[in-house]
């Protein structure tokens, strides 16, 4: 499904924001109480006021939608797909969780037309909640990735991925080996990056199940692949960080393994970042690698609690995740909610304007792709979300009382979920609807 062609227009109150709020205050965001989007042949034309833009000419539909606000499509910076069946396993951290639940599910995805029938699964649960964007965790098999890709492709989706790499502390049926997860690799990358709206993910699954020979042939690729991405996980659990310095004596932290291999860099997303030190932080920011904060996950297996404010002082990119299946929910409104109480916890605050930086343009910007997506700004891709603000009787009620737009979108990410989410766009193509 390629991008639509035509110009059309949608009518409703308009959110975006247009710069980080930590650095730009309120004026990074643009709201229009009376808004009007206009699409031309998949990417936003303009937006701005209904009284500067109306009329658009002839030929221009205009669908309104009245007590509805349209925002950018989310953008969900760490997630797997193959453990969408296991959302909701109770009682483990996370050493335990992966041996009790994730591995097992994993195997079920040497069967193509199994990883076909989750893949698709996933992806409607995504749009159903209004993500548009995300950096996706395959399993060890190659099947599984061309199901996901293939799935998104038909959808018309920008969305990146890659296939497991892990040859060690694992079952032996999810095992490749260093030479093999090298060359599977290599083909898939060479098979779907940079195809439509797809690219793809340099994967280890996190430094203690891949060899120092596999993390080596993992920075191999990035250097005979400019432009590919490398997505791991990093600092989510004390008896992780502490099995990692077990596993690698020479390395300074826990960061400093994948520093060594040539790991970091631009494109180089590390999920959560909970248990860093200052050196940590600092070549973070050197290297201009991301961090995924993944709020529901790190509550839900009482993983602990990042330090927002230390990453935004050493200027990290920082994009919000979902990483379902330990994360609880698709929904980035129920993330921000626990984002806004992880931070309480802390002795901070999470401003909602910058919550939505993170889940938008701030997620884009982790993963280099703020020039395309984000937000709403004239050339960018059209991707968006209509969503209800009446969704259930006792949000219509509270909305009523705002008085604010911060106030607005507090409530909306206190109190919503996938019923807010009237309808989802791709490249101006409704791939959702209620």
């Amino acid at each position: 499904m390629g991008r639509i062609t035509g110009s059309c227009a949608y009518r409703a109150r308009v959110l975006h924001l247009v710069a980080d709020p930590a650095v730009a205050g309120d004026s990074a965001a643009q709201y229009f109480d009376d808004g009007v989007l206009w699409v031309e042949n998949g990417v936003v034309r303009a937006v701005g006021p209904a009284e500067s833009l109306l009329p658009l000419g002839a030929g221009v539909a205009v669908h309104e939608f009245p007590n509805h606000l349209i925002l950018p499509g989310f953008v969900d910076t760490h997630l797997h797909y193959p453990q969408t069946e296991m959302i909701a396993s109770y009682g483990e951290q996370l050493l335990n969780w992966l041996e009790t639940y994730t591995f097992p599910t994993e195997t079920r995805f040497r069967d193509a037309d199994h990883a076909r029938r989750i893949a698709e699964l996933f992806l409607k649960e995504l749009l159903r909640n209004g993500t548009t964007t995300a950096l996706v965790f395959c399993t060890v098999h190659p099947q599984s990735v061309d199901a996901f890709f293939e799935a998104a492709k038909a959808l018309g989706l920008c969305m990146i991925a890659g296939k497991v790499l892990m040859d060690r502390n694992a079952p032996t049926d999810l095992l490749d080996t260093a030479e093999s997860g090298y060359e599977q690799s290599r083909l898939l990358l060479e098979r779907w990056h940079g195809v439509d709206r797809l690219r793809y993910a340099v994967t280890p699954r996190f430094a203690p199940t891949s060899t120092p020979e596999q993390m080596s042939l993992a920075a191999r690729l990035l250097r005979e692949y400019p432009g590919v991405y490398l997505q791991t996980h990093l600092a989510e659990n004390l008896g992780e960080v502490e099995w990692v310095r077990e596993l690698f004596p020479a390395a300074r932290h826990y960061l400093d393994v994948y520093d060594q291999f040539g790991l970091l860099g631009e494109r180089s997303v590390f999920a959560h970042g909970i248990h860093l030190c200052e050196d940590e932080y600092q070549r973070l920011a050197q290297s201009g690698s991301s961090v995924a904060h993944c709020a529901t996950s790190n509550l839900f297996l009482g993983s602990g609690l990042i330090d927002l404010d230390r990453l935004r002082a050493h200027d990290v990119r920082v994009g919000l995740g979902t990483d379902v299946g330990a994360g609880t929910s698709f929904s980035m409104f129920r993330t921000m909610d626990e984002a806004y109480k992880i931070q309480q916890l802390r002795g901070s605050r999470l401003d909602p304007l910058q919550a939505l930086h993170l889940a938008t343009l701030g997620g884009a910007e982790a993963l280099r792709l703020g020039e395309r997506i984000g937000n709403l700004q004239p050339g960018k891709d059209a991707d968006f979300s209509i969503l209800d603000l009446e969704a259930t009787p006792l949000l219509a009620f509270r909305l009523k009382q705002c008085r604010s737009v911060r106030e607005l979108l507090f409530v909306l990410s206190t109190l919503g979920d996938d019923r807010l989410v009237q309808a989802t766009y791709a490249l101006g193509r409704c791939v959702h609807n209620r």
